[in-house]
């Protein structure tokens, strides 16, 4: 099939629709609006009870991984097992992630990664459409929503507030993989995550500064007590930021990300995410 911008279909290994009419699982190539190939997945979610019926009136999550994520991982096809009880969901690589072309920018043109995505589910046919990001995915929804618009309800998890923090040790290691030639070599071949070797230029508008242009849109921002990698003056940042348009959850006992985010908690974003959505 022939490239077009962003969220047309660059090559389908779509499964045709089962002879019941059941609405089956697709797995594509997008192409971005800067020509990057991105790695993306359909499920039609397990807990609607007529997936024969159009789309349009069931909700869709849009799920933006965590740096070295990817759509295979066992922590995304969790996450994604467990929104699915309450809508479809997309799932996707990110740039320089798994099978997506071009290389990490950690953040930076991600967003164009997730506006594909989000378009994608649109043609689908959904008219309601949930972004849920963990870590650097939390960060690109913010921005995504800012810059971009076109969602119904935005869910960040364990995201940062700014750029460049470098006050724990997780992430003290992050900015050595991410800016030394050896550790962008241990990303790729240790981690299967391309990064590029470019600094940022312009610095891109950072999470914080993205969170008052996202109203109305209702956000939620998610974040555990616990997390080794952004302590909590960052979700404390972005909720201040949001003012009475955001919501902010301070989980007890949780981690960082999609590893650290149990199902009960999980089950909880999407039903909040169903009564904001509309």
């Amino acid at each position: 099939m022939s490239i077009g911008p962003a969220g047309d279909v660059a090559r389908s290994t779509v499964r045709p629709e089962c002879e019941t009419g059941l609405r089956a699982p697709r797995r594509t190539l997008l192409r971005t609006s800067d020509g990057v190939t991105i790695d993306a997945l359909y499920e039609p979610g397990t807990g609607v009870s007529d997936t024969s019926a159009p789309p349009r009136g069931r909700p869709v999550f849009v799920v933006a991984h965590g740096f070295t994520g990817e759509v295979d991982r066992p922590h995304v096809r969790r996450v994604a097992r467990a929104l699915a009880h309450c809508g479809a969901v997309v799932t996707f690589s990110f740039r320089g992630h798994g099978r997506s072309g071009g290389r990490s920018t950690v953040g930076d043109r991600e967003v164009l990664d997730l506006e594909a995505a989000v378009r994608w589910a649109r043609d689908l046919g959904h008219t309601r459409v949930v972004t849920v990001g963990f870590s650097m995915g939390g960060s690109v929804v913010l921005r995504h929503a800012a810059l971009h618009g076109g969602t119904d309800a935005v869910v960040s998890v364990s995201a940062p507030a700014r750029w460049y923090y470098r006050g724990t040790a997780p992430m003290r290691r992050l900015h050595w993989l991410v800016t030394r030639p050896a550790g962008r070599l241990v990303g790729r071949y240790g981690l299967r995550t391309r990064i590029h070797h470019q600094e940022w230029d312009p610095v891109p508008l950072s999470p914080v500064e993205a969170v008052p242009e996202i109203a109305p849109t209702p956000l939620l921002i998610v974040h555990g007590d616990r997390d080794g990698y952004f302590p909590l003056d960052h979700p404390r940042m972005l909720a201040d930021a949001a003012g009475e348009h955001g919501e902010l959850w301070l989980e007890p006992g949780m981690g960082h990300a999609e590893n650290a985010a149990a199902d009960e908690l999980l089950a909880r974003i999407a039903r909040w995410a169903l009564s904001r959505a509309g």
